[in-house]
């Protein structure tokens, strides 16, 4: 009796079980060959003896023996997950656990998330992916709607005969950006040099970098649409850098097309030292004027990085000139650090090079920095400021107040 049921289990082992662990069926075949061994063995002989009954103890120790084997089998072959799809799953589990987490992430991206090197830093590229898809989605929203309306009016302009007004837009912008270009292309020529200084990519992150191209690219579009356009340059600019790929994102096929001067030599190599100006906001000296023999260099940084006195070491080391935006003198400041965005910069300059005029090219600042312009002397205006603050929450704050707008009415 215990010789059949072993031959029998031998067979099982050697013919059955190999086939099922090869198409996952181990663990069902397994047990069906234990319990047809153990019926065979009841059904062959119903009068067997108490001495020939099955041996539970043995049939346990069999039991126990196969269950440890085929863990060990699975154990042995574990599912190897990429880096990048353990990455993967783990923003999925973020994602449904309510973090700010993208829904579609490049490769790419997914690396730079790879290689942050900290759980918090992980968490701020994530939030700003997240923000930059929902601004995407945002914009997408209004050019739908705007395209709808747009669809709407022209509907309504072909009742009517106002088609030819719309062809003839059409035909005023085409103009217009031949307009634009023509200008751009005389600049290049006859306009006053910008400088652009790309070698701070060191200096940056990647979200960092992106923002000062975007920057960078709105102001070119500002200086292309002005009267008299700055001829731009972009010094210390290397190819296939991460400046370069974000341009060519931003651009794509334009970005051959652009009437812009791009070079890897440095300004110093271009244009006389004596002529050079590093616009930075350490500078100690204050500009006073706009000068058109000048050639004004901006850093290509942005507001967020906050690096000090990086662009003012800069220039100090090749030797230039600095200068730094009156902003204290013409504006009563409020709150938050003197660093403007590159196309501010470029408003400024743009109205500056038209105009002269300081009011008119800081009206660019944004409104929540300065209460307003400063009429009077700054530290008369600075005194009665910090008088209401210190007295704002006590007894005297409507007398202060009220000695304030008597001396200075507009404000």
């Amino acid at each position: 009796m215990q010789s059949a049921n072993m031959l029998l289990r031998r067979i099982v082992r050697s013919s059955v079980l190999p086939f099922a662990a090869q198409h996952g069926m181990k663990k069902d075949l397994l047990l069906l060959s234990r319990t047809l061994s153990l019926s065979l063995c009841l059904k062959q002989d119903k009068s067997c003896e108490p001495a020939e009954k099955l041996d539970l103890d043995e049939w346990k120790k069999v039991m126990k023996s196969g269950l440890q084997e085929e863990v060990i089998e699975t154990a042995s072959e574990p599912k190897e997950l990429s880096s990048l799809a353990a990455a993967r799953e783990t923003l999925e589990m973020w994602r449904l656990a309510g973090r700010a987490v993208p829904e579609n992430i490049s490769e790419e991206q997914l690396k730079t998330f790879m290689e942050c090197p900290s759980k918090s830093a992980k968490k701020k590229y994530l939030k700003y992916l997240h923000l930059r898809e929902l601004h995407k989605k945002n914009d997408k929203r209004k050019m739908d709607e705007k395209r709808e309306r747009r669809l709407e009016a022209q509907d309504q302009a072909s009742e009517t005969d106002e088609t030819k007004n719309s062809s003839f837009i059409c035909l005023w912008s085409h103009t217009m950006n031949k307009a634009y270009n023509w200008r751009a292309a005389q600049s290049m020529i006859f306009g006053q040099p910008l400088v652009f200084d790309m070698s701070y990519e060191k200096e940056m992150s990647f979200r960092e970098v992106s923002n000062t191209v975007r920057q960078i690219v709105m102001s070119e579009s500002s200086n292309r649409r002005s009267v008299d356009p700055f001829h731009i340059h972009f010094c210390n600019f290397k190819d296939d850098s991460l400046y370069h790929r974000e341009f060519i994102k931003n651009y794509r096929e334009a970005w051959d097309k652009l009437l812009i001067t791009v070079t890897d030599q440095c300004y110093t190599e271009i244009f006389p030292k004596d002529k050079l100006i590093y616009l930075t906001a350490d500078s100690p000296k204050v500009m006073k004027t706009f000068e058109h023999d000048k050639i004004y260099i901006v850093g290509s940084l942005v507001d967020k990085s906050i690096k000090t006195g990086v662009s003012l070491a800069r220039a100090k080391r090749l030797g230039l000139e600095t200068a730094a935006l009156p902003l204290e003198k013409y504006l009563l400041w409020s709150t938050g650090a003197k660093n403007l965005t590159l196309d501010q910069m470029m408003h400024i300059l743009l109205t500056l090079k038209d105009t002269a005029d300081w009011k008119k090219a800081l009206e660019f600042v944004p409104k929540r920095k300065y209460c307003g312009f400063v009429n009077k002397p700054v530290k008369e205006l600075k005194k009665t400021l910090d008088l209401i603050n210190t007295l704002k929450l006590g007894k005297g704050r409507e007398k202060v107040e009220k000695q304030f707008a008597k001396n200075y009415p507009k404000k």
